[in-house]
This record gives C-alpha cells, sequence and structure tokens, in this order.
C-alpha cells in the first residue's frame, strides 16, 4: 500500500512521522506548538477545531490517529483538559530530588524532603538501587501520585554482597531486602576465575548500571563462603549503608606514629595522675573514654571531675586521621563487632583510658551544691592515671555490698577509691532528684542484648537492665555535657550543639489519641515536661509499661547537631552538647578542640568542613546512618533466630493495632511479629481508629496491652517480617452490644 506523506502542514517532525506512519499525523511537537497557539488567539483547542485546522476532519482513519495521539499526550502530562472537552498545554512538570527507598515487595517510592514520597512500581524501580538519589517528576498513575525517574543523580553504592544464582540466560547475584529486584549479571569467566559455587555468597561490584530493557552487569571480587550469618549480614548492611569498615593506609600510618606519651606531651597540663580516677563500663567495652572522681566540700557541697580522653592531641584538623574520622561521623555498633571512628590503636589504645597507665585528658571539673546545682566549672587539659577499670556490674554489686570480697582488690582494696565512688553515689541520688524536678524525661523503655555462640548461632536474647552504677556515670556525662555548652555559649565558640526540640503538634495529637485508650488525660498540641511526667507517671507500674513508654519516646523530634542552640527537651535542659564521647562522636572532637583553644590560648587549625552548618548536617545523618545500620542487623538477628523456632508458643503482649491485624512483643525475647487477621478468630472485624481497637462481631475486641499466647507461623528473610498464630488470650475483652457495621475480614 502506497504512503500518502502529502500533509497541509509545516511539520519539524515531518520526515520521522512519514517514516513511521501509512498516513502521517501532526506530530507531538506541532500539537503542542498548535495547542499553544490557538489558546494564545483564544480559540478553542478540540479534537474536531485541531482536526479543522490540519484539514483531516473528515479524513476517518488519520482523524482517529489524531484522537489517539491527543489521548496519549494527556496521558503523558504533555496537554491536560480540565473541562474534558478543550485541550491546553501542560505546565511543565515539577522536578523533584529525592532518595529512593525501595521495598523487597517490589515497588518503593522516592522519599522527598518535607513533601508526601512518590510511589515507584516496577518499572521505574528497574533503573535503581535501594538509597540512590534521582531526579524524578510527579505524575499520575490510576489517579494516584508516582513518580518518573528523569535522572540518577548518585548511586548509594557500587558493591554489594548476595548470592551467586543461575538461569537460561547465565549466571546472577541475587541481592536481599530492598535490593531483592536487581539481580546483577555475572560472567562465565568470573565465576569460574573466583571459584564460586551456586548458593555462595559474594560480594560483587558494578561494571554497568541498570537499565529499563537490561540488569546491572558487575564483576565478582570475594567470596565470602568463610562468614557466619552474623558476620555476613554485618557486611551486607555496611555495604547497603555505604559505612567506611577500613581505614586508608595513610590514616593507619599516622596513628601508628604516636608513641605513649611522655613528660614532653604532659607540659601545659594540669597533674591529676594522683586522683582517684577510675572507669566504669560494660563488661566488654574495650574503649574507656570517660574516668570520673568526686569529693565532699565543706558545707555539703560536692567536686566532680570528669576526665574525658583528650582525643583531639591526636587527631589534628585536616589531618588523614580527621578526615576518615569525619567521614565516619561515629562509630557503629553491632552484636559483636565495632566499626570505630579511630583506628583501634587509638580508640582502644593511646585515646582509652586504661587502668595504671598515664593518659591525656580534657577535664571539667564541676562543682555542685548539696542540693544538685552547679555552681562554678573550668575545663583543662590534663593528664591522668585511671586506678581502676570498673564494670557497671562490679559497682552496682559494690552499692549491694561494700563488703562484697568477691569485687576486685583495685576496688575493695584501695580505700581511696571507694570513697570516691561513694561520693558519687551520694552525689547521683541527689542529681536524679534534681532530674526528676527539672522535668526530664525516664522512659522505662526495653533493651535487649543477644548471646551468641562460638559458631556465631544465637543462643539467647536477654533484657539488658540499668543498675544505679549506669545512672551514675550518666548523670556525670549530663554534668560535663551542659556544662560544656554553658561554656561554648558564654565564649561564642564555634561548635555543634544538641538539640531536641519539643514535639510536633501531630505527634503530639496521636500521642493524645494513644494515650486515651489507656485512660490517661493528654494535651494535643505544646506539651509540657509536666505533661510527660503525668504520663510516666500513671503507666510505670502496669506490665505493659514498656510499649507505652516506647510510644511515649516515638512522639519525640529526632535529636540533631546544628551551631545554634535551642536546647534539649527531653532532658529539660537549656542548653546542652556532647562532649564526652570524642572517641566514638566527632561532634564532641569539635567541641573539644574549640575548648582547648579558648582555655590554652592556642589558636585551633582550620576544620575540614565549610560551615558548621555543614558539619551538624553531616554528623547528625551519619547519627541517623549508624543508628538504622545497627537497628537493621539486629532486626535481621532475631528473624533469623525465630527462623529456627517455627511451631514453637511464647507469651506476648499488643503493641499496635491495625485494620489487618495486630502486632505483638514477645514478652520473654523482645521480638516483633504480626498475627494477622486472618489468624484470629474467625469473624468480621472493624478497626476502631478512635480507640485503636479490632472489634469482632460476636464480641471479640482486641486491644492494646492485651497478653496472649502465640505460635510462630512463618519467617520470611527477604522482609524481615514473622508472622504469628494466636493460641490463646489471657484476658478476653467481650463487648456488650455487637457492632451492627461489618467489615471484610
Amino acid at each position: 500500500m502506497k504512503k500518502n506523506t502529502t500533509t497541509n502542514w509545516n511539520d519539524p517532525n515531518a520526515k520521522t512521522e512519514a517514516d513511521k506512519y501509512q498516513n502521517p499525523i501532526p506530530s507531538r511537537l506541532l500539537l503542542l506548538q498548535t495547542v499553544a497557539q490557538m489558546t494564545n488567539q483564544a480559540k478553542a483547542a478540540t479534537v474536531e477545531s485541531l482536526a479543522m485546522h490540519f484539514d483531516i476532519l473528515y479524513d476517518d482513519e488519520r482523524f482517529f490517529a489524531l484522537n489517539n495521539r491527543l489521548k496519549a499526550m494527556l496521558r503523558d502530562g504533555q496537554l491536560e483538559r480540565s473541562d474534558g472537552i478543550h485541550f491546553n498545554v501542560a505546565p511543565l512538570p515539577s522536578t523533584y530530588k529525592g532518595t529512593v527507598a525501595s521495598t523487597a515487595k517490589g515497588f518503593g517510592f522516592v522519599v522527598l524532603p518535607d513533601m508526601p514520597d512518590l510511589f515507584l512500581h516496577e518499572k521505574q524501580l528497574r533503573l535503581v538501587f535501594d538509597g540512590d538519589i534521582v531526579e524524578a517528576i510527579a505524575t499520575e498513575f490510576k489517579g494516584k501520585p508516582e513518580a518518573k525517574i528523569t535522572q540518577v543523580l548518585k548511586r548509594a553504592n557500587t558493591e554489594f554482597i548476595g548470592t551467586l544464582d543461575q538461569d537460561d540466560e547465565g549466571y546472577f547475584v541475587q541481592l536481599s531486602g530492598s535490593n531483592s529486584h536487581q539481580p546483577i549479571t555475572v560472567t562465565d569467566d568470573n565465576v569460574a576465575t573466583i571459584n564460586a559455587a551456586i548458593g555462595d555468597s559474594v560480594k560483587v561490584s558494578l561494571i554497568d548500571f541498570p537499565t529499563y530493557q537490561e540488569y546491572a552487569t558487575g564483576k565478582i571480587t570475594e567470596l565470602l563462603t568463610s562468614l557466619n550469618d552474623r558476620e555476613l549480614i554485618i557486611e551486607t548492611t555496611l555495604h547497603h549503608f555505604a559505612i567506611p569498615a577500613a581505614f586508608s593506609q595513610k590514616t593507619l600510618e599516622q596513628a601508628s606514629q604516636y608513641q605513649e606519651p611522655n613528660e614532653k606531651d604532659f607540659v601545659g597540663r594540669t597533674d591529676l595522675r594522683d586522683l582517684p580516677l577510675i572507669t566504669i563500663d560494660g563488661e566488654d567495652a574495650r574503649d574507656f573514654d570517660d574516668a570520673v572522681f568526686a569529693q565532699k566540700r565543706a558545707g555539703g557541697n560536692y567536686r566532680v571531675v570528669v576526665a574525658i580522653a583528650d582525643v583531639s592531641h591526636y587527631v589534628t584538623a585536616g589531618s588523614d586521621l580527621d578526615i576518615d574520622a569525619y567521614d565516619r561521623g561515629t562509630s557503629v555498633y553491632f552484636p559483636h563487632r565495632v566499626i570505630p571512628m579511630l583506628p583501634e590503636v587509638l580508640s582502644n589504645g593511646l585515646c582509652s583510658l586504661n587502668p595504671d597507665i598515664d593518659r591525656l585528658c580534657m577535664v571539667a571539673d564541676i562543682c555542685v551544691s548539696r542540693f544538685g546545682n552547679v555552681t562554678a566549672f573550668k575545663f583543662y587539659p590534663a593528664v591522668m592515671h585511671s586506678k581502676a577499670r570498673l564494670t557497671y556490674n562490679q559497682v552496682n554489686a559494690y552499692f549491694d555490698d561494700p563488703s562484697n570480697q568477691t569485687l576486685p582488690n583495685e576496688l575493695i582494696k584501695n580505700s581511696e577509691v571507694c570513697k570516691s565512688l561513694d561520693t558519687l553515689y551520694q552525689l547521683y541520688q541527689i542529681l536524679d532528684k534534681k532530674r526528676e524536678e527539672r522535668g526530664a524525661m525516664a522512659f522505662e523503655t526495653t533493651e535487649s542484648y543477644i548471646i551468641f555462640g562460638d559458631d556465631g548461632d544465637i543462643l539467647d536474647i536477654k533484657k539488658r537492665t540499668r543498675g544505679d552504677a549506669h545512672k551514675l556515670i550518666e548523670e556525670c556525662m549530663l554534668l560535663a555535657n551542659t556544662c560544656a555548652a554553658k561554656f561554648a555559649l558564654k565564649n561564642k565558640l564555634p561548635v555543634l550543639y544538641r538539640n531536641h526540640d519539643k514535639p510536633s503538634d501531630e505527634k503530639t495529637a496521636k500521642l493524645s489519641d494513644y494515650l486515651k485508650n489507656f485512660g490517661i488525660a493528654f494535651p494535643r498540641e505544646n506539651p509540657t515536661h509536666q505533661d510527660f511526667q503525668n504520663a510516666i507517671a500513671k503507666t510505670i507500674n502496669r506490665p505493659d509499661v514498656a510499649i507505652i513508654h516506647s510510644m511515649l519516646l516515638r512522639s519525640m523530634m529526632q535529636a540533631n547537631y546544628s551551631p545554634t542552640s535551642i536546647g534539649h527537651f527531653g532532658l529539660a535542659y537549656d542548653e546542652y552538647s556532647h562532649f564526652t564521647s570524642p572517641i566514638r562522636r566527632y561532634p564532641d572532637l569539635i567541641l573539644h578542640r574549640a575548648i582547648k583553644s579558648a582555655v590554652t590560648g592556642i589558636k585551633a587549625k582550620t576544620p575540614l568542613y565549610k560551615t558548621l552548618d555543614e558539619a551538624g548536617e553531616h554528623t547528625s545523618n551519619t547519627e541517623r546512618r549508624a543508628e538504622e545500620a545497627s537497628r537493621k542487623v539486629e532486626t535481621w538477628l532475631k528473624c533469623h533466630y525465630m527462623s529456627k523456632h517455627i511451631g514453637e508458643e511464647y507469651t506476648a503482649t499488643i503493641s499496635s493495632v491495625t485494620s489487618f491485624g495486630v502486632f505483638v512483643t514477645l514478652d520473654e525475647l523482645f521480638i516483633d511479629g504480626l498475627i494477622h487477621i486472618s489468624n484470629l478468630p474467625p469473624q468480621f472485624y472493624r478497626f476502631d481508629e478512635v480507640s485503636h481497637t479490632l472489634i469482632g462481631e460476636v464480641g471479640d475486641v482486641f486491644a492494646l496491652g492485651d497478653a496472649v499466647k502465640v505460635k510462630v507461623a512463618a519467617v520470611n528473610m527477604d522482609t524481615v517480617q514473622i508472622d504469628f498464630i494466636l493460641v490463646e488470650r489471657f484476658a478476653k475483652n467481650q463487648l456488650t452490644k455487637k457492632p451492627t457495621k461489618k467489615a471484610n475480614k
């Protein structure tokens, strides 16, 4: 059939149209130009008027094609038609910059700052990995907003850990979790060279990024078959969050050049080596960055010395050590593994206040009245000699029985250490009362720790307890941190403050609705410290106190670092900073450098960062990254543990209620999971958003705090989700009147 290429219009894309179609119609570009021209001339731009303009109104084939093209242009957002008849050129779509958050279920979102997230369907996900930063435009699909990726601005990772697999087209590395949608193809030669087998865990580096048509290609760089499950998930998580695990060679060389401190290093420092300073830390701690001492003064007042490792002496501004420390921002803690901010020769060595050895430190020397008020303080560089490395358990045992002869000699045989510890305990009791008067939050949340066997398998999960020794050290650290903030503000030092804003009205309203379920009145906006204190007091003796207090904690804003001080709502301080952990937190190091410069008169070196705002944003982000990575590993390990206990029964407490079921927390293992509505007693259920309850048509009601017994039904390691079946309810809650409205099960 011969093409009819004759047209009555001048189309810039005429040749392309003629090559594609037997009977060409106006191109999209010409249609956009024409609609714009007609609109500007106040002429109606309809299907018919456009067909008349191009003289194809009575050409059925072309008219039909024109109508379809206009519909396609509406679909693609090039045109709009508000009244269903008249066309207008659609405004250029807004472009957004966001971060990809993909799921193991095959869809994802572009997370935007201060805006609702945009949905990403499977086709768009083909281009990206979880965490990639993209440029996208907002479109609509079936009336719902979604994103169309226009450009990948930054890849979150170029190295991944996955499992080697094979299909008809060859070998590929299958990733897990949020990147399970992105298999990475590898060559037969690569697999043979590395001697990998199907099912092996491997590390793969990207060669070509994915497109709509092709999967990513990569090269296997390392076999990980020697790692146990715990080690493998930690390695996978480090790569997923792009957390640097290895220091640069230059950094390691700089760290190794430092020697034990000598008399030359002590010049200009206060000598505290005779003071009975001690460290109190966890059983498995290896870096001791704080030591404490207290003595009574005349009139019932106290002197408190908080000595902190002088990291700034070794990690100088702009050095290789500084570059790596700033990049990390913080140490990252996993079960049985730490990714330190500083090389271990410093973090566990020269910068650790180990016992019976001279160490350089920065000191907060604080005077406290018998009522718990700070009356004076000063900061200075010093040299110290720790008299004992004690653990929380040892100190708690000492408080319970000072005559306990099983305690280490450096404690019970050293009268000066005992005297200081007794004074610290007395002061702690005063400060704890002062904390309550101040309105600081004291949530009873539950933390757990995992016990591993020699092979890396989980043996048990235990509740982490906090005794008076923990709280004593915490109060000493709070004293030093607040004094440091006051000193920095008074002297206008270039530092980062630790800020914690009051809860938003939106979060407060949700918390108010939640607490109503427990008969607790709470304001819907502008809550005070006293409002939180009242809620804490009214729930402290409930069996489900940990769940309620975790909701109180979640209502809080996230703390952050900023060069502008706004105070700390949770701790009820007008000003607050982080001074006490420069081994593992970069903002503390910034503060140390500034204070040391102020008290010694030695000008500080130019920092790495361009502005303090930049440093505040970076260190806040690295802190969140570390927390998310730690949480991901712990959640995965708990799911892995439960996968070996399918069919076993546990007591639990309902922690959340939704329209599709209830979430529970196991009482002994502190593991969360879902009882889907299909695994509840068979009946129709209605979800009451106000009371946070599921109400069954025959009277069963499932509410927050209910005690239940559950059976482990299934564990999905890709989505890291645990499914439970309801076995028994320990406290039934029956409605006296059946609801009339039904909901699908």
